[in-house]
């Protein structure tokens, strides 16, 4: 998805397999978009709309029934019996609407925690605007694995640290509460989810793990603190 409607400006952020949306401007090659999950709003080129019909639309729109790809890498098989790859993230109830099918899916309940589900994306590069396995930002990352143990996150780290309640202290944060961490002049910026024993994962350069206390998060790499922590919530 694309800042204006020209490939050529920043991508402000990705769909995955499963995402739908609505149309709200129509140009020559271009449209811009509203995702369903969010609400965040982009560009795209015309030749990726493909429409649903409105009983589908219905039946998408309950995200408390959505059930999303755990794994890394994952496929589907299209009409055409062709092998399509989907990524971590790819919605796959998605599937009988658009008659795609994968036999080795399983839609079982998923047990995973989002520290588990968190750490399976470390060393993932960063991308501005990036929402994949690919490539993600701070917020896409967070955004990703939220969306994937049911919990649902707005797209931007400013929009996110309005989400969920603020703890007074560092200590009584459990792991998967969310750390945000603001720059000199006092603008959300970054954000992190937290680990066991003071660690956080988080996107930058790529998902990576390092300290965290009361002043930031501290790289044991360059002996640096990196970021400087704003306020820790818990959703």
């Amino acid at each position: 998805m694309y800042d204006q409607a020209d490939a050529h400006s920043s991508v402000i952020n990705q769909m995955l397999y499963g995402d739908h949306y609505k149309v709200k401007e129509v140009r020559k090659h271009y449209l811009c978009i509203e995702l369903q999950y969010d609400q965040s709003k982009g560009w795209i080129h015309r030749n990726q709309f493909h429409p649903l019909a409105e009983e589908n639309v219905q039946d998408l729109n309950d995200f408390n029934k959505a059930v999303y790809n755990d794994q890394p890498i994952g496929y589907v098989i299209d009409t055409l019996d062709n092998l399509r790859t989907v990524l971590f993230g790819a919605r796959m109830d998605v599937m009988p609407f658009i008659n795609h099918h994968n036999k080795d899916f399983e839609f079982a309940p998923k047990s995973k925690t989002i520290p588990e589900l968190a750490l399976s994306l470390l060393n993932t590069p960063f991308m501005q605007g990036g929402r994949s396995t690919f490539g993600v930002d701070a917020s896409g990352f967070t955004q990703l694995i939220y969306k994937n143990c049911g919990i649902p996150l707005n797209r931007s780290v400013e929009q996110q640290s309005e989400q969920g309640i603020p703890l007074s202290f560092i200590e009584e944060s459990k792991p998967g509460d969310l750390a945000f961490f603001d720059n000199k002049e006092g603008v959300i910026h970054h954000v992190g989810i937290i680990l066991p024993n003071n660690y956080i994962v988080h996107a930058f350069g790529k998902v990576r793990i390092d300290r965290l206390d009361h002043t930031g998060i501290f790289n044991p790499e360059t002996k640096q603190y990196t970021h400087q922590l704003r306020v820790i919530k818990s959703l």
